[in-house]
């Protein structure tokens, strides 16, 4: 009997299916379904070696280029009308000279990013992000304060400055990217408190320059990285929450918070004060109507609209090309979004895909920040437009960004196997 019931089990655990393959029961079963969901998830299935994939594109991703490329062309058109009337005496204007000289600088680094293989910025995340942080420790030690607050490093020998946070925003979603994708799954609450950990430290040193806007889209990057790789929203809900009372708390330790949000809710009722800049925006999009006033013939950047050619320059365009024009920018970015996140749906790899979506977001995030701002409908934050304000640190992070973009789209189907999947 016993052997019969042996025979018997054996037999109903080890059947063959139609095709001849072993249909296994118990926890093998549960164990392939898991493989197989995960592997769904990232649509992933284990790709091969490919000599390929170390190749530099022979093609560009339209959508991405073209998007990109009307962003910066509207941008060296903008800046020049803006900035023309700050220098009556240049034939040129100076930041329209440094404008140019920064996207010539983009141009050569998306080049290079386009060549650099994915696996290197997989390897090389992780002490990227600790440069980042140096820079960050650097800033509070010896950076440029202005306006009371302490964001900007000087560069040895040169005339220049760099914004450590625009690097930092950039390295850690990398980072992140590269733990969540670069351990076992059973090791998943290790690496979401690592993750956690990676993203508290560079949040910390922003908020002691002070720079509460940079922290919020690092932040935002962050979690979507995690949503992506598959951090529950349990988990993520937790975390937004703390992170709005940390806000909250910022808010109400500083008085220059207080009083945006001062001028964020009752602009009118402060338009000689705290709501001077969103009153003077709503200004320039009431002048320019649909069609604008003309290229060159907004008054607001004449002295009325405070940072014309960095933070507000969209209400330069909507007083001069009008709503037709808002809507162009808006169009770009929005065309750039959805690129990015079909090239992220392609992807062949977790981290390829995580990068995917954070170099996405790095382009596309602080647009919609700065769209609501001058639209009224965010508090004043101190972000550019990308590819379309002045400010070469933008500039050059922006064209990092997207050339790793452009790589992933063009190799993203050959990426190499980096990692085991996401958290739960």
């Amino acid at each position: 009997m016993k052997r019969g019931n042996q025979k018997r089990t054996t037999r109903s655990s080890h059947r063959p299916n139609r095709r001849g393959s072993v249909r296994r029961s118990g926890p093998a079963v549960s164990a392939g379904i898991s493989e197989t969901w995960r592997r769904a998830r990232f649509r992933m299935p284990t790709p091969r070696r490919n000599t390929r994939a170390d190749a530099t594109p022979t093609s560009l991703d339209g959508a991405i280029a073209a998007s990109a490329a009307l962003l910066a062309t509207l941008g060296v058109v903008m800046v020049y009308s803006t900035t023309a009337p700050l220098s009556m005496g240049s034939a040129i204007p100076p930041h329209f000279l440094r404008h140019l000289a920064g996207l010539g600088l983009g141009i050569v680094i998306i080049a290079v990013a386009i060549r650099i293989p994915l696996t290197w910025w997989y390897r090389f995340a992780i002490p990227m992000w600790a440069t980042g942080v140096l820079l960050l420790l650097l800033t509070a030690l010896v950076g440029i304060e202005a306006h009371g607050a302490r964001r900007w490093l000087a560069i040895p020998g040169l005339n220049v400055s760099f914004q450590a946070a625009e690097f930092v925003k950039w390295a850690t979603p990398v980072a992140v990217a590269s733990i969540l994708t670069g351990a076992a799954a059973s090791e998943s609450r290790r690496r979401f408190r690592l993750t956690l950990l990676i993203s508290a430290v560079p949040v910390g040193l922003l908020l002691m320059q002070p720079d509460l806007g940079s922290t919020a889209v690092l932040l935002a990057l962050v979690g979507l990285v995690l949503f992506v790789g598959g951090v529950s929203m349990r988990r993520l809900g937790s975390l937004a929450g703390v992170a709005a009372i940390g806000v909250a708390c910022f808010i109400a330790a500083r008085p220059y918070a207080l009083a945006r949000w001062k001028g964020f809710l009752a602009p009118w009722q402060n338009a000689r004060a705290e709501g001077f800049q969103l009153v003077q925006s709503f200004v320039a999009f009431g002048r320019g109507g649909t069609f604008g006033v003309g290229l060159g013939d907004g008054r607001q950047k004449l002295s009325y609209l405070p940072e014309a050619h960095t933070d507000f320059i969209l209400s330069v365009v909507a007083e001069e090309l009008g709503l037709v024009g808002v809507l162009i920018v808006l169009g770009a970015f929005a065309g750039l979004v959805l690129a990015g996140l079909r090239v992220a749906a392609r992807a062949q790899d977790p981290f390829t895909q995580l990068v995917a979506c954070a170099m996405t977001g790095f382009l596309t995030i602080p647009a919609a920040v700065n769209a609501a701002v001058v639209m009224g409908l965010l508090p004043t934050t101190g972000f550019t437009l990308p590819f379309v304000s002045y400010g070469s640190n933008s500039l050059v992070m922006c064209a990092l960004a997207l050339g790793i973009l452009l790589r992933i789209a063009g190799h993203g189907a050959h990426a190499p196997k980096t990692g085991r999947g996401g958290l739960g």
